[in-house]
Order: structure tokens, then C-alpha cells, then sequence
């Protein structure tokens, strides 16, 4: 199915002007001709174009804000008795792009019969397991609007945390950055033309402008084969990184870095305890929910101390025993799991895990924040102050020299 706009006459004479979905021209022709329209032209919108070559390399996909506003939007339309398929119609107005165009096939594959979650299905790059999953479940236990809320809940949260994270690595970034444009700037320019008269008078340099200056004519002599290198180099690591046995590797080095550690393996355990909270919450069956837990975490190592963990619990049904042989939930975490198994409010438990430890990631986020600021700052005035002082110094000898 694709979209045409046309021009059409209706019964009055009247000329006017739409969008409809159809599966060919003629197809359109029929419709309009049902509606008592007599079409003059016919022709596929740019929507309707999107299965060029060109327009699938440059098109823009779908966001986590469009996303999280769709889930917010048909949760609302359920709950005020909208069917669904009047819903995804009126949805699929609201938005544009790649996110208009799978819902209107979205909505001719409900037309047709097909449960939500199979159509959704469809488009795993957009929605993922998790998200079918659920959709899935709220179909099932006929409170998909419940569900759709928790999604929404779901993914704003996943969001906001994303962005206080980048947040926190932006700032010291930034100032990384800054650093490096001074210290080249001053390498290439500044440098060379400070030090030229003194070293015409055939002066010896002192040590740390000698050891500056060695560092720039390096620099000015090799830029190419150093910017070449440096290339080569990050393409290298970026291809080595999405192998299996190097994303093994850096996952494992991860886990050896003490700060690191901690935050690999606290976002482990709030990504682990809210959705499968959410999921068994939703009805999904607890070996089925595992499944898309594991698969979700960032970290191998972890991924797999969980995917082993997962075997034990789907036989005997003891979720926090094994939780606490992976070595990556804390006491308490393991003590509040433990309790929800006893009393049968597991998902609630969970949920009340994901909160807390959620919590604590911001916090420590924060904290990261503020700390790596004056860190940066301290050793941008170090470098900053090596090189004022490697340049200042044969202008202080030219100076006694004179005064002599």
C-alpha cells in the first residue's frame, strides 16, 4: 500500500483535493469512484516514494520522542473508547516521514485482520521485542490501553536516563575538545613564531621549550600522515568493536575499570528488574520475559551471567537465588526480589528495585558531573601552563641578555 494525492470533481462540481492509500492507481480510482468523485489526476505523494534507492539512504527514521508521543497518543485514544482502527487513522494524520508511512500500512494490515503486536512486528527497528511483547500481551488480557501507558512510562524513563548520561559526558567532552584546539593552535602557530628569533640567534633553548618545539615540528611536518593514521586508526576500533570477540573484549575491559564497573553493572540491574518488572506485570510468561531481558542488556559479560542465571530460574522458578550468583545484584536488590517472590508481588518488587537503583544512577550521574568539571579544568591549566612557561622562558633569557 502506498499514498496518492489526486484532484477529483464530486457530484456537485466541485474540485477537490486529498490523500488516500491504495495499492495502485486503479485501485484509488475505485475508491474515489465509491465515494462519488470523478478523479482529473492521480499521482504517488512523497510519501508513497519512499522505496527509492536514494530516499532509503537519506530518509530520516523514526525518534524516541516520535515514539514515546504515538504510544501516549493511541493510549489516550483507547482509553476514550476510540476503536483501534479509528485510533491508528487519526494517528497516522498526526505524524510525518517514515513513522506516517508504517503506520499506514500498520492500518491496512489491521483491516485485514491482523492483531497490532503482528503488525508492529514488522518494523523491528522501530519497535522492538520488548515493545511487541507487551503490545502482544495487551491484546490478550484485552487492557492494551493499560499497557500502552507503562510503555509510555517505559521508554520516557529509558530516555531521560540515556540523556543524563550523555549529559554528564557532554560537558567534560566539550571542554576535551576546547583543549585540544588551543594546544593545537598554539603547537602550530604560536609556537613556531615565538621561538624563531631566539633560535636565529643561535641560543640554546631551554628544556621544556626545545621539548615543545620538537613537538610542533613534528606535528606541522606529519599533519597529513597524523590525521591519515588517526582515521585509519578509529575506523579499526569502530570495525573491531562491532565484532562479537571485540565487543566481548571491551565489555570485559569495562568491567575491570572501577568506576565503570559500577555504572555497567547498576544500569544492568535497572535495566534487568524494569523490564521484566513491566513484562510479567503485562502477562507475559516468565521463560518468554527472560528471553527479551537478556537480550536487551548493554553489557556481553553480563548479558551472559544472565542468560545462564535465566536456564536455572525458567527449571526450578527461583529468580532471586540465582540473581545472586551472577555476582551482579547487590544484597538489597536480591533481598527485595527474594521478598516479592514470597509474598507473589514479584513485579511490583521488581518495579520497586528498578526505581531505587534508577535513582541511584542519577545520582552517581550527577556527582560524575560535577567532579569531572574541575578535573577538566585543572588539566587543561596544566597543559595550557606547560606551554606558556616553554614559551615564556627563552623570552625571559632574551631579556636578562639585554639587560646585561
Amino acid at each position: 500500500m502506498a499514498l496518492y494525492s489526486y484532484e477529483a470533481f464530486s457530484k456537485e462540481g466541485k474540485k477537490v483535493r486529498g490523500t488516500i492509500d491504495a495499492s495502485s492507481i486503479s485501485s484509488v480510482k475505485e475508491q474515489l469512484t465509491k465515494q462519488g468523485l470523478f478523479p482529473i489526476t492521480i499521482s504517488p505523494t512523497s510519501s508513497a516514494m519512499h522505496y527509492s534507492i536514494f530516499s532509503r539512504i537519506f530518509r530520516r527514521g523514526v525518534t524516541v520522542k516520535e515514539k514515546i508521543l504515538f504510544t501516549k497518543q493511541l493510549a489516550i485514544l483507547l482509553k476514550s473508547g476510540v476503536p483501534l482502527l479509528q485510533a491508528i487513522e487519526l494517528l497516522t494524520e498526526q505524524f510525518k516521514g517514515q513513522l506516517r508511512t508504517i503506520l499506514v500500512n500498520v492500518k491496512d494490515d489491521i483491516k485485514e485482520g491482523i492483531p497490532l503486536a503482528d503488525a508492529l512486528k514488522k518494523y523491528p527497528r522501530t519497535f522492538e521485542t520488548i515493545y511487541i511483547q507487551l503490545v502482544r500481551a495487551g491484546e490478550a488480557s484485552g487492557q492494551l490501553e493499560t499497557i500502552l501507558e507503562r510503555l509510555t512510562e517505559y521508554l520516557e524513563r529509558r530516555e531521560e536516563l540515556a540523556k543524563q548520561i550523555r549529559g554528564a559526558l557532554q560537558y567534560p567532552l566539550m571542554q576535551l575538545i576546547v583543549a585540544g584546539l588551543v594546544v593545537g593552535i598554539l603547537l602550530t602557530f604560536v609556537v613556531p613564531q615565538m621561538t624563531e628569533n631566539f633560535i636565529a640567534q643561535g641560543k640554546e633553548l631551554p628544556g621544556p621549550t626545545q621539548f615543545l618545539v620538537n613537538i610542533s615540528n613534528f606535528i606541522t611536518g606529519h599533519y597529513f600522515i597524523l590525521i591519515g593514521s588517526l582515521l585509519i586508526f578509529v575506523s579499526l576500533f569502530m570495525y573491531w568493536r562491532s565484532t562479537p570477540k571485540g565487543a566481548y573484549i571491551l565489555d570485559k575491559i569495562k568491567l575491570r575499570l572501577p568506576l565503570i564497573k559500577y555504572l555497567s553493572k547498576t544500569n544492568a540491574v535497572v535495566q534487568f528488574s524494569y523490564t521484566l518488572g513491566m513484562l510479567l506485570e503485562g502477562g507475559v510468561h516468565l521463560s518468554e520475559a527472560l528471553d527479551i531481558v537478556v537480550k536487551i542488556i548493554d553489557n556481553r559479560i553480563l548479558a551472559d551471567a544472565l542468560n545462564k542465571a535465566r536456564d536455572k530460574i525458567v527449571k526450578e522458578g527461583k529468580i532471586a537465588e540465582y540473581l545472586e550468583q551472577t555476582g551482579i545484584f547487590p544484597p538489597i536488590a536480591i533481598y527485595l526480589i527474594k521478598t516479592g517472590e514470597q509474598t507473589g508481588q514479584l513485579d511490583s518488587m521488581l518495579l520497586v528495585v528498578a526505581k531505587n537503583y534508577e535513582e541511584e544512577l542519577k545520582e552517581l550521574t550527577n556527582r560524575l558531573t560535577a567532579l569531572l568539571g574541575p578535573i577538566m579544568l585543572i588539566v587543561m591549566a596544566v597543559i595550557v601552563g606547560f606551554i606558556v612557561l616553554a614559551v615564556a622562558l627563552p623570552i625571559m633569557q632574551m631579556s636578562q641578555l639585554a639587560g646585561i
